[in-house]
């Protein structure tokens, strides 16, 4: 794609616009966050100095008058530090609740608009991949967060550390730097591991989509055995992967909580040569030893968070590289259109699809005029169903034109050049939910009544209408439960609601019997009239709604004319050169 001149390479974000947009709309939240935390750490630094008070003060001169004022703020500062860990607690949370929300609402947007020829990894991959948005979410609402406040309040705790006690401050300024030394050496590890861990957690997922979206099959077909060595291995890798990194984050965490005892262990061994030598009081020092205890906790936290963020980091590498992938979402000056004339043409096709060595269409022309009803015949694997994945959008061409009424079909937004198409491919599926919103799928235009119309025309109806709850009948994944005759039923009612003036069937009536195909052919012929209908069919009986046949082979047309004299000139006898 060419660059216009006034485009200007920028330096690379280092976060991606879908996480750092909904983060800086939340900044305010944050911003209460932080207060709410730098609060409750000053509420920390009185705990201390009330503590000090009470031993050097109240303690050597019985002042329980003292001590009852003392008392009373305290219990204030106390009820208003629970109150603030509650507001920081429900702020970080409605922060991370609407991150969620729009970072979810994005990353399933890209999803369905990806483009099939850019697509990577298996459906398990993908939707474990989904998954990973609950780490985000976890990061970014997680207390842990607030942990970032606190570190710069290590820096104010010292300082009074030192006022208070003078040399003291050197024994929690000694600890600081084994805990940052131990995060800082176990990060590569928790990095290498954590991406590690992940790539070996959407395996397991992948075989586990995969069984459980085929267990029929594994079932019938002894394919157990095979998936559940595959299981084995991957659950194996994962597991081993998952307790190496665990046990890197524990090191440093570990290292965290022993800095911690130590700088307080150490603050009252040397606080009581300070005594000795009068220059320090019993309540500097006990306050100083709190205080010493508050200095390192924030790293113990940032210990944990650290690992956390290598998990997300790993995340983040793998949602980001699916919303850098090629995405079939509109652009704004995309044209919308309201209805089609139908006209089709596929002008020069030459398509191959990702990884295949050889081209699946080669050149290939086909002009359908609007209203025009033509099947396209031809052996397994001739490209038949890759034309009709073209004129829906599906993937584009690597070189050639698929037109619409005059215009390449890039041009179109495709969400809503497919709302103008009635389509029924060769695997019906069906969404979990009702069978009604299977059909209408919450399409404007599409009331009961037209639900009932396409019913009555797919033949949907003649088993619907005798079924308790009719079309509220909560369907199972991908229609389980029903035949396949009955799914291409739906499907032929979904694809015919709203009386789209482009229709695309492939294999429509491959799973039904000859007497409901029969009478489907019956009422879809008056129905058709003056569409557009593109048919891929081995079926005989469904040339009956056709006026045109194109014969498809190594991805070209081959013959191309009138129904009848086509089919008459297929059934002559060939004569061997």
């Amino acid at each position: 794609m060419s660059r216009s001149p006034d485009m200007v390479e920028h330096p690379r974000p280092r976060f991606a616009p879908w996480l750092m947009e909904p983060m800086l709309r939340n900044k305010g939240t944050y911003m209460k966050v932080a207060l709410a935390a730098a609060m409750v750490n000053i509420f920390g630094l009185i705990t201390s100095l009330f503590t000090m008070t009470v031993y050097d003060r109240v303690v050597p001169n019985n002042a329980i008058t003292s001590l009852v004022a003392l008392s009373i703020g305290l219990v204030v500062v106390v009820v208003f530090d629970f109150l603030l860990r509650i507001l920081r607690a429900y702020f970080t949370d409605l922060a991370g609740a609407d991150i969620d929300h729009d970072i979810g609402s994005r990353v399933f947007r890209r999803l369905v608009a990806i483009r099939l020829d850019q697509k990577k990894g298996s459906t398990g991959a993908l939707t474990g991949m989904m998954r990973e948005l609950e780490t985000l979410r976890d990061f970014f609402a997680s207390a842990t967060m607030t942990a970032l406040v606190d570190v710069p309040f290590i820096v104010v705790t010292l300082v009074f550390i030192a006022i208070l006690g003078g040399p003291l401050v050197w024994v929690p300024l000694a600890a600081i730097p084994i805990v940052i030394g131990a995060g800082w050496l176990t990060r590569p590890a928790l990095d290498r591991l954590s991406a590690k861990s992940m790539s070996e957690g959407l395996t397991k997922q992948s075989v586990l989509i995969e069984t459980v979206g085929a267990l029929e099959m594994v079932k019938t077909s002894g394919a157990a055995r095979l998936l559940g060595r595959r299981w084995s291995a991957a659950n194996v890798a994962h597991g081993d992967s998952s307790t190496r990194q665990r046990l890197v984050s524990t090191i440093a965490i570990t290292v965290a909580a022993s800095a911690n005892t130590l700088s307080y262990a150490g603050t009252v061994v040397a606080g009581v040569f300070l005594i000795a030598d009068h220059r320090l009081t019993t309540g500097a020092l006990v306050a100083c030893s709190i205080l010493s205890g508050r200095a390192v906790q924030p790293l113990a936290t940032i210990a944990s968070l650290l690992s956390r963020l290598s998990a997300t980091r790993a995340s983040y590498k793998q949602i980001n590289g699916m919303m850098e992938t090629g995405s079939e979402e509109p652009g704004a000056g995309a044209l919308r259109p309201v209805r089609f004339d139908g006209r089709i043409e596929l002008r020069g096709i030459e398509f191959r699809y990702p990884g295949a060595a050889e081209k699946t269409l080669d050149g290939l022309n086909l002009v359908i005029p609007a209203g025009q009803r033509v099947a396209l015949l031809g052996r397994i694997g001739s490209g038949k169903s890759t034309i009709a994945r073209l004129i829906l959008g599906l993937y584009p061409p690597q070189e050639g034109l698929v037109m619409i009424d005059g215009t390449d079909i890039r041009q179109y937004d495709p969400w809503a050049m497919r709302g103008l198409i009635g389509t029924a491919l060769q695997e019906p599926v069906l969404l979990s939910g009702s069978v009604r919103e299977n059909i209408v799928l919450a399409r404007d235009g599409v009331d009961d009544a037209e639900m009932l119309r396409v019913s009555e025309l797919s033949g949907a109806h003649s088993f619907m209408g005798r079924i308790a709850n009719g079309y509220d009948l909560r369907l199972a994944d991908r229609g389980e439960g029903l035949s396949g005759g009955q799914r291409q039923a739906i499907s032929l009612a979904r694809a015919l609601a709203g009386k789209p003036q482009i229709i695309v069937f492939d294999e429509p009536t491959s799973a039904m019997d000859q007497a409901s195909e029969a009478q489907l052919i019956g009422r879809l012929e008056a129905e058709l009239q003056g569409r557009t209908l593109v048919l891929i069919t081995h079926r005989p009986a469904l040339l009956r709604l056709v006026d045109r046949i194109v014969v498809v082979e190594n991805g070209r047309v081959v013959q191309d004319g009138p129904r009848d004299a086509v089919l008459k000139d297929l059934q002559r006898p060939r004569v061997a050169a």
